[in-house]
């Protein structure tokens, strides 16, 4: 055993060594990484892309252990990093609410909010059941502030679990119709929470009526083609579960196509619901192709309502369009885009790989703060390839047959134009809330 122990020194010394190699480059790794996430929050602090859209982490740096397991599990990568060995959001206008952060913490040192201390959001107030301050009125999905796919997709199946379990609806799985012409909802919205709610509906026995102002899908419908769509894993009723991380805006379309044709739900589009009026413990529901009666009623219409118009002379003009559909189409012409989000910055993007004439981005701010970082660096590629014209600070003043006047500090240019692409979001549907008299609260950073 004498014999024994130098060897065992030198191999108790080998792993010592080992252990301490490693540490090392656990150790510089560790800086590297927290280098890389200052570095990031840097540009995006100078990029002026320091606002989330809508709903963010927010951090508790004294209950935050370091772990690191939120940045782990977020799942658009790069949103949360590691600084002075604490989590920080440091991709703020990227993050889409996920909450995957927020579930991976070990601790509770993240919460979920709207808004920001500079930047307010308008959000329904709703119960926990999604019923608003309106007995039999719910909202779910992107209008109450929930924009991911997966989210809307189990709030619009909560909302009709709620609905199904209230006294006065009356389930009968073996009729479609409604009985004496009142439906047990009506369900306004095409996209991932009307589609989801009415699934659930047809599964409850729920007499409904599902209306979509445009086409299926919602918001996502309005996305230049190709666009990457964010979501996770979901459960649909009667479909099943479907499994979608990073999926273009055709794979998503397509699959709600099948999941109309496979189970049979019907989703009306192209009608407009024009007003909602309380009456006698039911809802008459005014639209574009006549009148409904139901006992409750599911506003699940997108956040987007209406398309955000720029309010100048000559906007009426045909050539003036709100989402970009084939960019095809616009080949050979003078195409101006409008705006500075993800939107038009895809749309410019979109076009410019076409036989485009002419694109000029007109952007009323200095930094595109509301795309993602990877959007801007596709759109900063396009421009260094030439055939984007980009003008910040600078308004449309007068759209006009052939040009559009546009005010670029204190000075007036003309720019050819045969089409005006308006990509400035859309507008939430206060006048029909505030005509039914929903309440809604704006959060500047809070739950």
């Amino acid at each position: 055993m004498l014999f024994d122990l130098p060897t065992s020194g030198y191999h108790y010394a080998e792993y010592a060594l080992a252990l301490i190699s490693l540490w090392l480059i656990f150790g510089a790794w560790r800086m590297w990484r927290e280098r890389n996430a200052a570095s990031r929050l840097d540009r995006a602090s100078d990029a002026g892309s320091v606002e989330p859209p809508t709903l963010h982490p927010i951090i508790n740096a004294e209950k935050c252990v370091g772990c690191g397991a939120c940045t782990h599990a977020c799942p658009e990568g790069d949103i949360l990093g590691m600084i002075n060995g604490k989590a920080r959001l440091i991709e703020p206008s990227a993050c889409i609410g996920h909450g995957a952060c927020k579930a991976a913490c070990p601790v509770g040192a993240i919460d979920l909010v709207f808004g920001s201390a500079r930047r307010g959001v308008d959000i329904p107030v709703v119960s926990p059941n999604f019923e608003s301050n309106i007995p039999g009125l719910y909202i779910a999905g992107e209008l109450g502030g929930m924009g991911l796919v997966a989210n809307a997709i189990e709030q619009g199946k909560q909302a009709i679990d709620a609905i199904a379990r209230r006294t006065d609806i009356k389930k009968d799985a073996k009729k479609d119709g409604p009985r004496d012409d009142v439906y047990d909802v009506v369900i306004v919205g095409g996209g991932p929470a009307g589609i989801s709610a009415t699934l659930s509906a047809k599964q409850n026995g729920l007499t409904h009526l599902t209306l979509e102002q445009e086409q299926l899908g919602g918001t996502v419908a309005h996305y230049p083609r190709g666009k990457i769509v964010m979501t996770r894993s979901a459960h649909l009723p009667l479909y099943g579960r479907v499994r979608l991380k990073r999926v273009r805006k055709e794979r998503l379309l397509a699959l709600w196509n099948d999941v109309i044709a496979k189970t049979g739900i019907v989703i009306h589009q192209g009608v407009r619901v024009e007003r909602i009026t309380p009456a006698a413990g039911a809802f008459e529901i005014s639209t574009s192709s006549g009148t409904a009666v139901a006992k409750s009623v599911l506003l699940a219409t997108g956040r987007r309502g209406s398309p955000r118009k720029l309010g100048v002379p000559g906007e009426g003009l045909s050539k003036v369009v709100y989402r970009l559909d084939a960019p095809s189409q616009y080949r050979n012409q003078n195409v101006l885009v409008v705006g500075g989000g993800d939107s038009a910055l895809e749309t410019a993007i979109a076009l410019s790989q076409r036989d485009v004439k002419s694109i000029t981005l007109c952007h009323r701010g200095s930094v595109f703060d509301r795309a993602k970082p990877a959007t801007r660096q596709r759109f900063e590629a396009a421009v260094r390839a030439g055939p984007i014209n980009v003008l910040l600070q600078a308004g449309v003043r007068t759209i006009e047959p052939t040009r559009v006047l546009i005010d670029r500090a204190g000075t007036t240019h003309a720019v050819p134009n045969d089409v005006v692409i308006v990509c400035a979001g859309g507008l939430l549907p206060t006048l029909l809330l505030d005509d039914i008299g929903v309440s809604v609260e704006r959060k500047f950073g809070t739950a």
